[in-house]
Formats: C-alpha cells, structure tokens, sequence
C-alpha cells in the first residue's frame, strides 16, 4: 500500500485506516437499507448498495455484522434498498443513527409503505427496491447480502439524487 503523500509503502498495521481515507475520495449513492417488521424494523444507511444483475434482477448490499441491522436482515430474510434525493438527508442522518436514534424510531417523520417482502419502502425514495435475502457471503467485518428483486418502484418525476463523499452529503449535477 502507497502513502498519498510521501509515495511510501505504509505498515500494515496502517493499511484499514489508509484505506478508509482512499475510499472517502470515492463519491457513493446514499441509501437506505429498510428491514423487519413492526417494532422490530430497523436500518441503516449505506453507500454500498449496487445492482450485481438484471436477469434476473438482483441486488448486492455490504453490512457490517456488528450493526443492529445484522441480525434483523438475518432473520427476517429481507431488506428494500431506499435510493435517496437530495431532499432526504435528514432520513440518511436518521438511518445513520445520528442523534442516538434507533431501531423504529429511525422511520419517524418519513412516510412508508409495506412492500412485497413486508419490509418498508419509502413513499418518496428516488427508487425502493425489495429484495428476499437469497445469500449471505459472511467475510470480515461484513456481510455481503445477494438479494432477489421482488418488486421496485420508481419516483413519476425524479429530482438529484443524494451522494456521500469526503465524510460529507453532497447532490450529484450533470
């Protein structure tokens, strides 16, 4: 691994931390994983949710085992990808747990709806994807989720989609 700066192979005890500073340099989408039911809904919020197919249409989501989500996603067997706009940086915060919010007090001054695998969509979301859990890869600290689309919505008149870079929100421009 290089130093940025000095041109230098770092120490491998350095390597997770120099690694975390590369990848703030990487602009995401910002997400929201959804999933659980009822007082048990939880979820947080990620940049790491892409499309792994189309045919047939499958979902890819990074999760650390130690978030409180872990365990729900686990067993529930399901989760809906909430691609946000630029106007739900409050959701994304909440999400996040900033402010110590969690568990299903995360879903409050949003507006939900049960999709088909019972886990929520956000009425407002750019997109909201949901996905039955169909593989669960367990490597280090995460978990990569595989999940089966079954069933998606798209918002009628899209607005900027919120983005993540430099431990700081942002909107993408064309």
């Amino acid at each position: 691994m290089m130093n940025a700066i000095a041109k230098q192979p770092l120490p491998l005890a350095d390597a997770g931390a120099a690694l975390k500073e590369a990848m703030r340099h990487l602009v995401g989408g910002v997400s929201v994983i959804t999933a659980g039911t009822g007082e048990e809904r939880t979820g947080l919020t990620v940049t790491s949710a892409t499309s792994l197919s189309v045919d047939p249409p499958t979902m890819i989501v990074c999760v650390n085992r130690n978030a409180s989500s872990w365990p729900v996603i686990q067993r529930h067997r399901h989760f809906v990808v909430n691609i946000l706009a630029a106007h739900h940086q409050a959701v994304a915060d909440r999400f996040a747990g900033r402010g110590g919010v969690k568990g299903a007090e995360r879903y409050a001054e949003a507006r939900w709806r049960t999709l088909a695998t019972g886990a929520l969509a956000l009425e407002d979301a750019l997109a909201a994807i949901d996905c039955e859990v169909e593989e669960i890869i367990e490597r280090h600290s995460h978990g990569i989720i595989i999940g089966a689309v079954r069933a998606l919505t798209i918002a009628p008149t899209p607005s900027a989609p919120l983005v993540y870079g430099r431990g700081r929100y942002g909107t993408y421009a064309a």
